[in-house]
């Protein structure tokens, strides 16, 4: 580590004590950048939108700068002596630029490439000229640019059009963007022609393309800057694009490979749709409603690509493609063309085993390895099912000094998931669902949990649920059975007393079963590119006890039980909330609030164990380990190894501003401040300080701290390093940034 810090002293020295003036040849001056100075003869509408896409056009861009310094620059500089050594190679193979010199700057060209853009965008005779400023080492450059006023569409026509196309594209035109009192706009028009081509395709235009349209424009007829458009065909069109097809033929090779020889399989017709293979591999019956287009539809690209969409998200295909080919081409304004439709599916392997071997260390102290095996058959029933078993084992040890030190955690669970991608339902609705087919998910897992100095925990779940994308942000998840049976078992004396100290926490544990309903909702547009400030949004909802209640029947001590066990009734409900917002440079501000609250009625006087909320660590304040605040105010006792049951309850609330900015390639950096707590609905005597009251806001556990974040290709390795401002444990309730007290968090992947 010294060594580290040695080396990194040294860069710092050598950078900061030698510059690379001294580099530059005699006979050069050193490009550092370019401005523009935009001014118009009249006032102009957007014209801040016309200086961005002039800039865009300035090019080399000057040699990057980091903390003040051209480390790039001086890296090649360095690298060209006869003894670079080590520290100088290193600089070079990871920062190295070559120099951007003004002799290397095409004034003349970014000149003519800047009239470019503004005749795009309308504008005409334009004066432009550029500007040096130069010192012994430096220039930098000054385009200045005055737009005259730009021509304004006066109206807009359609020309000579052949029928029938001419009856498709006058309706498509009645419903033109492009408005009288528009400027004169390359791009606009462009997209007014993708625009009528994508609407042609979608009526059967197989053969149509948007190259085919074209737009003349006269000035002619007008003294002022005034233009009339005119949009027509192009002479010469190929026949066969002016006609719609339809699909008259549907071909399905469910078990599709390079080497298929179709003349050697087995045709089976279900629902006019002819499926190929040599074997029953995929049942008709299962695979049809994931094919959107029928025949004699109309071909509609956008109906393919969803179809396209749907077989992909069955699980059991690596390659989904269709083909189109043309049958018969009729005659224009007499006859419609015939394509046939080939889907081929490339299948995934059956069986597929996968291990996973992971070390982890965790906010509050346990560390350890963890070993995660998967088994998957995919197609199990010949209709895509996939059924998924997970074998793990883990273990964890607490490195921290005084009462806690030497606990461990061992940790083995098995579960299995069967998938079934449709929906199993008593009533057909699948047509409904137009975007993606539902699937079925039946879950069934044990895991055991053994606590050294305290006790062990069986668990056993099982849910049947139903997951669908109703659009390509939206995701719902419903699982209306949801069985949780939890068994305490093996504790020791000093967990007992815990318990009996708490009547509450007691409570929790002994409601070993837990029978309820599950539904959550997403809307996500965070893995969207094209979206600039995209935000994100759950919904969460967990209802439990009510129809076993229907059934249940008192025990010896009046409490309720269903098959013997004490059940649990409660109602939970929580939100999660994100906005990614974009501030130039892949710069981001993102922010998060989080709200849940829970609700223990009837069989309950609390929320399970498992199901209350707690606040701390590398996804929550991380400023502060894992269930390390609350509830409320509340301040457990130094030696207290039981504090960490205690600190959780039924509300929750926390919000996060973060600022993200690249530092290197791979490299980001980040600033943040989080805040939050938990506590409880009604006052508890074991945890003062713990109920919800009105003073919430001054009960936040606040935190602040900086992080680096590798990200290779959206694989993120986090670390986070955070200190308290205000810890709502505190009597004081002031704020104090204690960095003696920093964390340092290390997870993968972004907190939100």
């Amino acid at each position: 580590m010294k060594k580290r810090y040695l080396l990194f002293i040294s860069i710092m020295v050598l950078l900061s004590s030698c510059g690379v003036k001294r580099f530059i040849p005699n006979n050069e001056k050193l490009y550092t950048g370019a401005s523009l100075s935009l001014q118009s003869d009249s006032k102009i509408k957007n014209l801040n939108i016309i200086e961005k896409e002039i800039e865009s056009v300035i090019r080399p861009e000057p040699n990057s700068k980091m903390l003040g310094i051209k480390l790039g620059l001086y890296a090649h500089y360095k690298n060209q002596k006869d003894n670079p050594g080590f520290i100088n190679k290193f600089l070079y193979k990871n920062f190295g630029e070559e120099p951007v010199y003004l002799s290397n700057i095409d004034r003349s060209r970014i000149e003519e490439l800047i009239n470019n853009r503004l005749e795009n965008r309308g504008f005409f005779r334009n004066r432009i000229n550029s500007e040096i400023t130069t010192d012994s080492s430096y220039a930098s450059i000054t385009y200045n640019v005055v737009v005259n006023q730009p021509y304004i569409l006066k109206n807009y026509r359609l020309d000579s059009i052949p029928f029938p196309i001419s009856k498709e594209i006058k309706d498509i035109f009645s419903k033109s963007p492009i408005k009288k009192g528009d400027r004169f706009d390359l791009a606009l028009f462009e997209l007014e022609r993708e625009r009528i081509d994508k609407t042609l395709k979608a009526r059967g235009y197989y053969n149509f393309n948007s190259d085919f349209l074209i737009f003349e424009a006269d000035t002619n007829q007008y003294k002022t800057k005034h233009y009339d458009l005119f949009l027509r065909l192009k002479k010469n069109v190929p026949e066969k694009s002016l006609i719609p097809y339809r699909i008259s033929n549907i071909n399905v090779y469910p078990n599709y490979t390079i080497h298929t020889d179709s003349n050697s399989k087995d045709t089976i017709q279900f629902s006019n749709i002819n499926f190929i293979e040599n074997r029953d591999f995929f049942k008709p019956k299962y695979l049809k409603p994931y094919i959107l287009f029928e025949k004699n539809q109309f071909y509609n690209p956008s109906v393919s690509k969803r179809t396209s969409n749907r077989l992909s998200s069955i699980g059991t295909y690596k390659f989904v493609n269709i083909e189109y080919d043309v049958l018969t081409t009729g005659k224009q304004g007499k006859e419609e063309g015939n394509l046939r439709a080939n889907i081929y599916l490339s299948p995934l392997n059956k069986r597929a085993i996968r291990a996973e071997l992971q070390a982890l260390s965790k906010s509050n102290n346990f560390t350890g390895p963890s070993l995660l095996v998967t088994y998957a058959n995919r197609n199990l029933f010949r209709g895509g099912e996939t059924l998924n078993i997970t074998a793990s084992l883990g273990f964890e040890t607490q490195l921290s000094g005084g009462e806690n030190s030497g606990l461990s955690s061992t940790q083995i669970g098995l579960k299995s998931d069967l998938v079934f991608p449709r929906l199993l339902f008593p009533i057909k609705i699948v047509d409904r669902f137009q975007y993606a087919v539902p699937k079925t998910i039946l879950s069934a897992g044990f895991e055991y949990l053994n606590r050294s100095k305290l006790y062990s925990l069986n668990s056993f779940n099982t849910t049947f649920g139903y997951s669908w994308n109703a659009n390509r942000f939206v995701n719902h998840e419903l699982n209306p059975i949801s069985l949780n049976y939890v068994n305490l078992s093996n504790t020791t004396e000093e967990f007992e007393q815990i318990l009996e100290e708490n009547q509450f926490l007691k409570t929790s544990f002994n409601q070993q079963f837990i029978a309820g309903l599950t539904y959550s909702f997403t809307y996500n547009e965070l893995n969207d590119s094209s979206i600039s400030n995209p935000f994100f949004f759950n919904f969460n909802f967990d209802i439990a006890g009510n129809t076993v209640s229907l059934f249940d029947s008192s025990d010896e001590e009046n409490i309720n039980t269903f098959l013997g066990l004490e059940y649990a009734q409660y109602v939970k409900a929580d939100i999660d909330f994100r906005y990614h917002f974009s501030i130039g440079n892949n710069q981001k501000l993102v922010t998060r609030l989080f709200g849940g609250w829970g609700l223990a009625y009837g069989n309950s006087e609390t929320l399970p164990f498992s199901k209350q909320y707690f606040s701390g660590g590398a996804f929550s304040v991380r400023a502060f380990r894992i269930r390390s605040i609350g509830p409320g105010t509340y301040t457990p006792d130094d030696n207290d190894t039981g504090s960490f049951f205690d600190r959780s309850g039924d509300i929750r609330l926390e919000a996060n501003l973060e600022y993200r900015f690249p530092i290197i390639p791979y490299l980001k950096g980040a600033v943040f401040v989080d805040a939050g707590n938990v506590w409880l609905t009604n006052e508890n005597d074991s945890l003062p300080g713990g109920e919800f009251s009105s003073n919430f806001l001054s009960e936040l556990g606040i935190g602040t701290g900086v992080g680096l974040r590798i990200d290779i290709q959206n694989f993120v390795i986090r670390f986070d390093l955070a200190a308290p401002l205000l810890d709502p444990a505190d009597v004081e309730n002031k704020i104090d940034f204690n960095v003696s007290n920093s964390i340092l968090n290390f997870a993968i992947g972004y907190p939100f």
